[in-house]
């Protein structure tokens, strides 16, 4: 009898696409748009997502050009980034801010690998319950009956190759987030 792992699958993947979004999150030494996906400045009434009221776009490696579609928020716009608390440096100008990010120190990088660490090992916790969960649910299956022995510790040895599979996934992902912030 065949177990599905689908299920299992589907969750390792979705921890995987977790811990990336997670840590492009993490500032690096270089500016990405997405490091200002947190911002929500007060505009129209109400705290909106800063993508929603600008382009964010890469001027260089360590700037980036916000644009707003109405420049009558541009104050509020850079308000919101300030209030962010994000260590950088923002400025008005005719075509609308520029946000610089200071060079990173290597205090400072130490603290993001430890921050991206932590994220990882959360993660990992996550696979560690979702085999939990797949393993009660093969128990289950063989009390229904149908499976003996041989087959239910073959199948949790297929379970934790997976599981160990997500966990490589999980480590390269880190590998490269701590590349990026060693550069």
């Amino acid at each position: 009898m065949a177990y599905d792992f689908s299920k299992l699958k589907a969750n390792i993947k979705e921890t995987e696409e977790w811990l990336s979004r997670e840590l492009s999150g993490v500032r690096t030494g270089r500016a990405t748009p997405t490091l200002l996906d947190g911002v929500k400045p007060e505009a129209y009434g109400a705290r909106t997502p800063l993508r929603e009221l600008a382009s964010v776009s890469v001027e260089d490696a360590r700037t980036l050009r916000v644009i707003p579609w109405d420049m009558t928020i541009l104050k509020a716009i850079e308000k919101g980034i300030t209030d962010a608390n994000l260590g950088i440096g923002v400025s008005i100008d005719d075509q609308g801010l520029r946000v610089t990010f200071p060079e990173l120190t290597s205090e400072r990088r130490a603290q993001l690998s430890k921050i991206a660490g932590d994220k990882t090992e959360q993660a990992k916790v996550t696979l560690r319950a979702h085999r939990t969960e797949a393993l009660h649910a093969l128990e289950a299956a063989s009390k229904e009956g149908g499976m003996g022995k041989d087959e239910i510790m073959r199948l949790k040895t297929e379970a934790q190759k997976l599981i160990d599979a997500g966990n490589d996934a999980l480590a390269k992902v880190l590998e490269k987030k701590e590349a990026e912030i060693a550069q």
